[in-house]
């Protein structure tokens, strides 16, 4: 029975039984379209044949190619179709090189398989004769043909489903991104690693980003002057853990928007300045409030938990635990041991035989790999499983192939384990170059793109997921109610260690997992339905309302910094005789087959012959795909994908590619248009600070206090007086009084623009703050016209006194201060 969990096995079955049905058969195999060409997807009995096993999948040749009757009609009608053998393997099997072994008059009986109808291949089974086969024995082949229908009809419907989730996915996360400030790399890594495992067919072997500098020139792309205008390239390498990290750090950053704490949420390293240890001493020396880290070597930093602990700083860990006796108050992640044992049950299931399995983990100074190698032996212990010893790749995509390849080279591996993110993709990778593509059976943990599409291609038949997105929001949650509420009312409400479980140092604070599967079976969710309700969840998240907090926290989060090793990123010209400068010319999409010089069409020979599709052949590029990112009319750059295929790019696959350019497009726009505001407000919060203190200048020269002799002041007032001046200047005018002990302020009104009622209630209120004080305020400079206003509107300044001009009130302050002016003439004066 099919449970959805072993497609490859269940083919291969099918094939076994078919071969077993017809007497005398020694050979079986299914064909399967795949694009323009068929493709082994199981066979049985071919080793004498060609002297090694088959692989699978494996090439068989185009589809159209003979033999005529390589897809033969799916109508149980026409009977079934027989064709010699020696002419069916020398056409669907290259490499044969032992047809003469072939029986003589051996022939290949077809039955067909098809996929909604449509014959999509063939169930071959060679018997010794070309005889026809006795009906019951067709309707048996039939049945089996129609079973294999049946399971690809169903992994498609599944497939399809994943596919549609994982753009949902992708669209989702390019919108986060944004919404977070994420970097250039940041971005085309989601789309690069997106676009490739949605769409596996076209197996996109690069995606470059290209973006404008100057995007805001507008122009139609038609108008707009392409040529000579510099742009940004970035080119992504596979870096598997990146969209692991990614996630916690988005849930990490949701819930501190909703906490309304200050978080921080950085990666670091093992060695070097931006370390973990860096980090942690940096965050210790800023007193911040609650420190969460991810260990990647747990040991090494406990030291400086101790540190933060001593300092008062709360300090968690998550996704890997703390050492033993660890200052640490919590973990927050996976049960790493149940998570492991789930792995090992699924291993269980899809090896019921038995053999050996390899083990492969990040390292061996982070718990958690350990801990899941510990718990999947533990499932498997009393099976015919042999558990190999694991290796460490020490976080190294490259190093994490290089281990699996060696294992399937020097070991008879029936099975493998990927214990963190990057080891399940790096053995899919290892047995697609081997040619063990779904006879390897690989258990895989986490979901990052890699995974994700090999879950759909049948590489990986299963994978345990952790919830890293609740794992990094959890993480925020526990660190704000330790810094709010105190840690030990936070630990009294944690979960208790389980009945017979050994208590723990810190805390354990299960984040959960689940298993994922392409198809649904009894044991597992089925990719689609997790992608949906992760999307869901996220969007949920970011739509609550933003919390408070009582006061505001600063915390710091410390994820495990993987690297960006083979990141590309440099400048370039468009150049007009170039794909990107063609797509940017016409302002829409174009594919070029780089080889196809069949075709009579002058354009297409144009862009065959440009440099740049030139170098991708050169490179074995057989496809070019040229999509430009536009936001209401303006090109902003051009997304170019290549692969290695010929016509890779269907045109479902290009309106696909569209819909996600098109929300990266709009994503980048308002990217771009939160950063020119951000800079707008920062110029004009400059501006604004220069005004000010302009203005406070102005104010200062407007207003002085000047001590022209003893006990009298003089205070000029230039321009307005409204309230604000006021106030500052009756301060000034207090201060001086009372330091310099002044009996009389001659107020000089000569540079005010208006002398009106507003005016003169300042000036009154001036004259009875200086009285209080015990001194005398005498206005002076009152001018002809202002004197004549004042009298129109009825003003009236009291008992203040008022003089025409600065000498005449300074020789009232005299008499009032018992001085006198004394006039004296020059010594020419007194000789006349």
């Amino acid at each position: 029975m099919s449970t959805g969990l072993d497609l490859a096995a269940t083919l291969h079955r099918i094939v076994r039984d078919a071969t077993g049905s017809v007497p005398g058969a020694q050979r079986g195999s299914l064909l399967i379209e795949d694009g323009d060409r068929l493709v082994y997807r199981a066979a049985v009995g071919f080793d004498g044949l060609l002297g090694a096993p088959l692989r699978v999948p494996s090439d068989a040749g185009p589809a159209d190619a003979g033999p005529a009757d390589a897809l033969p009609p799916p109508d149980p009608r026409g009977g079934p179709r027989v064709v010699a053998a020696a002419e069916w393997y020398r056409a669907r099997l290259p490499d044969a090189a032992a047809l003469s072994r072939l029986p003589a008059g051996a022939a290949v009986v077809l039955a067909p398989v098809s996929l909604h109808g449509r014959p999509i291949g063939a169930l071959a089974v060679e018997q010794p004769a070309a005889a026809p086969l006795p009906d019951g024995r067709w309707a048996l082949l039939q049945a089996l043909a129609a079973s294999a229908s049946a399971a690809l009809e169903r992994r498609e419907l599944y497939d399809d489903k994943a596919r549609s989730a994982h753009e949902n996915r992708v669209l989702e996360e390019v919108l986060n991104a944004v919404a977070v400030h994420a970097s250039p790399h940041q971005l085309v890594e989601i789309i690069s690693s997106g676009i490739k495992s949605i769409q596996l067919r076209p197996q996109w072997s690069a995606v470059e980003l290209v973006l404008l500098e100057d995007p805001g020139r507008g122009g139609s792309p038609a108008s707009e002057p392409w040529a000579g205008r510099e742009a940004r390239v970035y080119q992504v390498p596979r870096r598997a853990p990146t969209s692991y990290w990614n996630s916690i750090r988005d849930g990490a950053l949701a819930a501190g928007r909703n906490l309304g704490v200050d978080l921080t949420f950085c990666f670091g390293g093992i060695d070097g300045e931006g370390s973990q240890v860096a980090l942690l001493e940096e965050g210790i020396r800023r007193g911040v409030h609650g420190i969460a880290v991810a260990p990647s070597d747990a040991p090494r930093i406990e030291p400086m938990i101790r540190r933060a602990r001593e300092a008062g700083i709360p300090v968690i860990t998550f996704d890997a635990p703390p050492v033993e006796g660890s200052g640490a108050l919590a973990y927050v992640g996976t049960d790493n041991v149940a998570a492991g044992r789930l792995a090992g049950e699924m291993m269980a299931r899809l090896l019921p035989d038995g053999g050996a399995v390899g083990a492969q983990l990040a390292s061996l100074r982070a718990a958690n790999g350990p801990e899941r190698v510990a718990g999947f032996g533990a499932a498997v212990a009393g099976t015919a499983i042999a558990l190999q010893p694991a290796s460490e790749n020490m976080y190294d995509t490259s190093r994490a192939l290089e281990l699996a390849m060696e294992a399937l080279r020097t070991g008879e591996l029936a099975g493998a384990f990927g214990a963190c993110a990057e080891n399940g993709p790096a053995w899919g990778m290892a047995a697609r170059a081997m040619g063990r593509a779904g006879d390897l059976k690989i258990v895989a943990f986490d979901l990052v793109p890699e995974t994700i599409a090999m879950l759909r291609e049948g590489t990986v038949h299963a994978t345990v997921v952790q919830r890293e997105y609740d794992m990094g929001y959890r993480t925020v949650q526990v660190l704000h109610d330790m810094v709010s509420r105190g840690v030990e009312a936070t630990l009294a409400e944690l979960p208790a260690p389980r009945p017979g479980e050994a208590p723990r140092s810190a805390r354990l604070i299960d984040t959960g997992a689940d298993v994922v599967t392409l198809e649904r079976t009894p044991w597992s969710r089925p990719l689609s339905e997790h992608l949906a309700l992760e999307t869901t969840r996220k969007t949920a998240n970011r739509r609550r309302g933003q919390a408070r907090a009582a006061r505001p926290f600063e915390l710091l989060a410390i994820g495990v910094d993987v690297g960006e090793e083979g990141f590309v990123e440099k400048s370039a010209r468009v150049e007009p005789g170039s794909l990107v400068g063609r797509v940017l010319s016409v302002g829409r999409s174009i594919v070029v087959d780089t080889l196809d010089e069949r075709a009579s069409d002058e354009a297409a020979g144009e862009l065959r012959g440009m440099p740049d599709v030139a170098e991708a052949r050169r490179r074995g590029a057989l496809t070019l795909v040229g999509v430009p990112l536009l936001a209401r009319g303006v090109a902003l750059g051009v997304l170019v994908l290549s692969s290695e295929r010929r016509a890779a790019c269907s045109a479902e696959d290009l309106t696909q590619i569209e819909r996600i350019t098109d929300t990266l497009a709009v994503a980048l726009e308002n990217g771009q248009l939160v950063r020119r505001i951000t800079e707008r407000t920062q110029e004009l919060e400059e501006a604004n600070e220069r005004q000010a203190a302009l203005l406070g200048t102005i104010q200062e020269l407007s207003s002085p206090v000047v001590p022209i002799a003893r006990n009298i002041l003089v205070m000029p007032i230039i321009g307005t007086m409204d309230a604000q001046r006021t106030g500052r200047f009756l301060e000034s005018m207090l201060r001086e009084i009372s330091e310099r002990r002044a009996r009389v302020v001659l107020i000089d009104v000569t540079g005010m623009a208006v002398v009106d009622a507003v005016a003169a209630d300042h000036l009154m209120a001036a004259a009875r703050a200086a009285r209080l004080l015990g001194a005398e305020v005498v206005l002076v400079g009152i001018t002809p016209a202002a004197a004549q206003l004042m009298v129109e509107q009825g003003l009236d300044l009291g008992g203040v006194v008022t003089r025409s001009t600065l000498e005449l009130g300074f020789a009232y302050a005299l008499s009032q201060t018992g001085g006198r002016v004394v006039y004296g003439r020059s010594r020419r004066a007194r000789r006349s």
